[in-house]
Parts: structure tokens; C-alpha cells; sequence
């Protein structure tokens, strides 16, 4: 097992990991509940390999409560050209009002296209209205309505997959959760993409209640993390939603005794991001939460997720929260070498990583 030490824990180096690029899932399995499940129980050590997702039930209780991000992907790349015929790439990252038609994003070439310019997807006008540092810029679609935009959006848009999927197949329906409602995310809440709607149905009938959140994962999600001392890194505001319903049964099931089940790092992050002491609260905001060893969960008591990349803020947020689960604060270090030895050993095993990936239960 690595060895890390308390004043590494910090350290960006501590979270890197070998995995051969084969590990890397290029396509999901079919059925979606089909991939494999990791279960690790922290506080006793013990893991098991053997179960396939679906197999999750087998884990699950009564009383638990499981809550699912609804988010929906648009096709948030777009391809245009500029003023002068070169062409360009528009990133939609976050957007900035009810009508949909002013959104953050991300421009490529960023050093040619600055405040005022105009650039042309199809034949759809977009205006440059204000200039931030990395290549983000603050741009508005010439559109009068929002069902308009999303139209164009549907026929002219890609999805975004990320960089490290190169098969070229079309995957609207695959990189989509099967419960997906709000548009507005970047990227999938890939931890969710394993539940089929049968799954759910067993789910429920073992009399576990599930609720909803929606949080759009933008750049704070997927942004690299550069700072070699990881408490130094900055994470982008993303817009997330939680209903009068989902908190009622949060504080319900806290109160008689379940389980909070988040499904991914994006469910966690949003009802942390709620929480109020023991309880939590509805509301729409935009967070900008960034979890790493040290932060003391209030509200999530399992985690669903999948295996992420080296380095990611996905992976300190994993390691936060089994450092929690172990009840060690103080040695945050070694449930960090712990995870790092899970992923390596799976990575061996043949374990699929990334968004299309296999999964771990973690309680």
C-alpha cells in the first residue's frame, strides 16, 4: 500500500494513480446495471469485488433513502466560424438566464476572439458580451425565445464527451441518465448511468424511497486541478436545485434512522451544499463547495461512484468521505492510501474507469 504522510495529504502528487489507457471504458455495458460494483465498507475494511450493479439492492435497506441528480446533457459544443472565416468551437459551460440564451462558455481560439466579436454557428448569430481569463467568455445567442434556442441547440450541438472517449458513435441516449429531466448539464452524473428503469422499480419495492436534486455540472466539476497544494485550488460556481419534496424526505429519513444515499459526487456535493447542520434545506444557488480530506459530511451516509481520474477533485471528494465513514479524522492519510490501492488493484483486475465505468458502493 502507498505510503502518504499527514503533510502530503495536501499534496497533489498524493492523489495520482497508475491506470493503463485499456482501463479506460470507451463505451458503456449493455444492460446499463450490467457494469461491475465495488462494495467497500470502510469502518470494518472490507470490500467486495465479486457483485455486479444491479446486485446494489442486495445492500440497500428499507429505510434508506437514494438520491438521484436529474440533470439533463445538452449538446453544449457547437462549431462555428469567426468574422474573418476561421472557424471556432464554443463550449457551453453554465447558463446565466431563464431565457437560455446567455450562457458562460468556453471559446476556442480564445486569444482571437474577445469582447464584441460576433461568431456564426449555422447561420445563428453569437455576440461576445464580456472577456474572462481562460479562455471563458460571457456569450449571447440571437434568438428570441428559449424553445427556438434549444431547437438549434438539438440539431447543431455535440455532445461533449470527455477527451478521453475517442470512439466517434453517437452517445445522446448512452451518456444520459434514464431519469434525466432538467437541460442544462455538460456533463452526465456518470455514477447514475448504471440504473436502468427496472432497477429503480426493485428499488423501490424493497420500500426504499428516492428523490431528486438537480445540479448542471459545468467547469467546477471537470476542471483539472492545478494547484499543487489541492487546498489552494478554486472551483467554479454550478447552479444546483433542491425541492421542498427531496428535503422533507431527507430530514425524514435522518429522523427515523435511514440512510442519505447520494449517488454521485455531483448529488453529494449538492446536498452538502444545502446542509444545515444535521438538516437540510431547499433552495436554488449557484455552489462552488469543494470537498477534500478534512471537510465533515452532514448529510450523505453512503456513496455511489464511480473510478476517477488521477489528480481530479472527484477523487479528494471520495477520499473525504471515506475518511468520514471510517470515523478517523486525523488519518485522513491512510484511507487516501487505502482508495489509491482499491483503484490499483482494480485497474489489474481489469476494472473499467471513467465515465462509462464500473462502480463502487461505499457505507
Amino acid at each position: 500500500m502507498k505510503q502518504i504522510n499527514h503533510e502530503d495529504l495536501y499534496n497533489l502528487a498524493s492523489y495520482n494513480y497508475e491506470l493503463p489507457q485499456e482501463n479506460i471504458a470507451q463505451f458503456p455495458v449493455s444492460p446499463r446495471d450490467s457494469s461491475r460494483l465495488l462494495l467497500w465498507q470502510v469502518k470494518e475494511n472490507k470490500i467486495l469485488y465479486s457483485n455486479i450493479f444491479r446486485d446494489i439492492t442486495k445492500f440497500l435497506r428499507p429505510n434508506d433513502l437514494l438520491v438521484l441528480n436529474d440533470t439533463k446533457v445538452i449538446p453544449a459544443r457547437l462549431r462555428g466560424t469567426r468574422a474573418s472565416g476561421g472557424q471556432c468551437e464554443i463550449f457551453l459551460l453554465r447558463n446565466l438566464t431563464s431565457d437560455f440564451l446567455t450562457w458562460e462558455a468556453l471559446v476556442k481560439p480564445a486569444r482571437k476572439i474577445h469582447k464584441n466579436a460576433k461568431l456564426k454557428v449555422d447561420d445563428i448569430f453569437v455576440t461576445i458580451l464580456d472577456e474572462e481569463p481562460e479562455g471563458i467568455r460571457e456569450i449571447k445567442f440571437d434568438f428570441e425565445t428559449r424553445d427556438d434556442f434549444m431547437k438549434f441547440l438539438d440539431k447543431a450541438g455535440h455532445v461533449p464527451l470527455p477527451p478521453y472517449i475517442k470512439n466517434s458513435t453517437d452517445m445522446r441516449e448512452a451518456y444520459q441518465t434514464v431519469f434525466a429531466r432538467h437541460d442544462g448539464s455538460v456533463a452526465a452524473p456518470t455514477a447514475s448511468l448504471h440504473f436502468t428503469p427496472e432497477l429503480l422499480d426493485t428499488i423501490k419495492n424493497l420500500g426504499v424511497k428516492i428523490a431528486y436534486v438537480t445540479l448542471h455540472v459545468g467547469l467546477g466539476t471537470f476542471r483539472p486541478v492545478k494547484a499543487l497544494d489541492i487546498r489552494e485550488h478554486e472551483i467554479h460556481t454550478e447552479h444546483c436545485e433542491l425541492s421542498n419534496e427531496t428535503a422533507n424526505l431527507i430530514n425524514e429519513c435522518k429522523t427515523r434512522g435511514g440512510r442519505v444515499i447520494a449517488s454521485g459526487t455531483t448529488a453529494a456535493r449538492t446536498l452538502e451544499s444545502f446542509a444545515s447542520n444535521d438538516k437540510i434545506e431547499s433552495g436554488i444557488i449557484d455552489t462552488a463547495l469543494y470537498i477534500y480530506p478534512g471537510y465533515k459530511f452532514k448529510i450523505v451516509d453512503a456513496l455511489i461512484t464511480n473510478f476517477h481520474l488521477p489528480e481530479s477533485s472527484l477523487i479528494m471528494l471520495v477520499a473525504a468521505f471515506a475518511a468520514n465513514k471510517a470515523g478517523n479524522f486525523g488519518h485522513e492519510e491512510e484511507i487516501l492510501a487505502r482508495l489509491l490501492e482499491i483503484y490499483e488493484n482494480c485497474a489489474k483486475s481489469g476494472w473499467r474507469f471513467f465515465s462509462f465505468g464500473d462502480a463502487m458502493f461505499i457505507q
